[in-house]
């Protein structure tokens, strides 16, 4: 019980018993299309992928599961997704206000009560937010599935309302088996999936900072300017990465006619931000490319909202550390402000942590899996940041590999709210401190 009198600790157990209960749901025979019970690791995968909102699948979504396997998929990630929301909003809300809010939150959450300002306001706004853009996607999917694709209403709409959801919650679960690769030259289809993805990848404190000052730059807080910026950025990076790099290759942007390849250019250097839909092959991807995903999947991006990844903050800060000490400065920071060291240490650690984790997870599954090496890093990057890409070889892991990517989804989600809350409350500091000596760096 000690657990759920931490809020630190809360989130993971909360996530947790979603996860188990997802579990044992998709274990039952009525979840899967022919009527047999399926394994109990499958179960937990999916589950686990579906509230960490990931995206990775061992089996295929569209004809393994029923109709009620799909349904608990849909709820897992949209409870995951809000709840990653809520829990990172206010948690962030809160580390930003400090004043020993570390007993005043464990006292709150056991009442069901948190009594800082506008917290109830925050949880009934994004879930304002998140029932109204889901809605907006739902019904442009919709209509477009039943007068283009000559889906019967049923089927339009529950295809509109899977991909509607899955995409705001950065989930990248799709009801189709190829994902959106069917409608890769249909923009009506995948720019409502690139908005959804972007908005909600921007995090709930841009969104209400947008909401309150729209597009006036100079009254943005610090945090909206370097996620816009940085997100224009990656997006604008990620398209001229891929549309140069996958132009001619006739496996993946080559045969098609040049508005094509600009749409799905653009809806590439989205999804590896942290969404998992593709409308292209991945593993047809040269190198190069692969490389650029890599890149995208690992930052990730904006804090407090459904996507993965480090985020575009954290890499901000330590980037602005660099060129500071480069420049021989002596405070790093961005847009006139300057960071304190603190959050240049929260930084470093999340971004060291988040690599450590990586890198043993990838050497790891290369000692126990034949796969080629690019392939086993892509998959513990694309978990770790909860983005769902795949070069293909999910499906193929062991049951050994299989677990280490479920932990590698569990952490990236819940570990990077609690790590990074926990770092923002830390303790108090100690009331003395050791002889400064410095060792020789480089």
């Amino acid at each position: 019980m000690a657990a759920l009198r931490d809020p630190i600790r809360l989130i993971p157990v909360l996530f947790l018993a979603a996860i188990v209960a997802g579990t044992l749901l998709l274990w039952l025979p009525i979840a899967t299309a022919d009527g047999t019970q399926t394994d109990l690791l499958t179960a937990l995968f999916t589950s686990t992928s579906a509230v960490a909102v990931t995206g990775l699948i061992v089996v295929d979504t569209a004809t393994y599961w029923s109709a009620f396997g799909q349904f608990v998929i849909l709820a897992l990630f949209q409870i995951g997704g809000f709840g990653i929301m809520t829990a990172a909003t206010l948690f962030g809300l809160m580390a930003g206000r400090g004043f020993g809010l570390r007993d005043r939150m464990a006292t709150e959450v056991e009442r069901n009560r948190l009594d800082v300002g506008d917290a109830r306001s925050v949880l009934k706004l994004v879930l304002i937010i998140t029932l109204t853009v889901e809605a907006i996607v739902a019904a442009i999917l919709t209509l477009r599935l039943m007068t283009v694709y000559d889906h019967a209403f049923g089927e339009a709409l529950w295809h509109g309302t899977f991909h509607a959801v899955s995409a705001f919650n950065n989930a990248g679960f799709s009801s189709y088996s190829d994902s959106v690769m069917g409608f890769q030259k249909d923009g009506v289809i995948l720019v409502p999936i690139m908005l959804a993805v972007v908005l909600t990848a921007l995090g709930f404190p841009v969104m209400e900072d947008l909401r309150y000052h729209g597009l006036r730059w100079k009254s943005w807080t610090l945090h909206t300017k370097i996620t816009v910026a940085g997100t224009v950025l990656l997006l604008g990076a990620g398209f001229l990465a891929h549309l140069a790099m996958e132009w001619d290759n006739p496996d993946t942007l080559g045969p098609m006619g040049l508005g094509s390849k600009l749409l799905n250019a653009a809806f590439h250097s989205v999804m590896p931000r942290t969404a998992g839909f593709n409308s292209l092959d991945v593993g047809a991807f040269r190198d190069e490319t692969l490389m650029t995903n890599y890149f995208l999947m690992f930052i990730g991006g904006g804090s407090a909202g459904t996507a993965g990844g480090i985020k575009i903050t954290t890499f901000a800060v330590l980037l602005a550390v660099v060129l500071s000490e480069v420049m021989r400065r002596r405070d790093a920071g961005v847009f006139g402000r300057r960071f304190s060291h603190a959050i240049e240490r929260q930084a470093l650690t999340v971004i060291v942590l988040a690599g450590t984790l990586i890198f043993g997870a990838t050497t790891y599954l290369s000692i126990i899996t034949p796969l080629a090496f690019e392939d086993l890093l892509f998959e513990a990057v694309s978990a770790f940041s909860t983005v769902g890409l795949s070069t293909g070889v999910t499906g193929e892991l062991p049951p050994a590999g299989q677990i280490v990517i479920i932990c590698l989804m569990f952490i990236g989600r819940v570990g990077t709210i609690t790590v990074a809350t926990a770092l923002a409350l830390g303790g108090e500091p100690r009331p003395y401190r050791y002889p400064e000596e410095n060792p020789i760096v480089g």
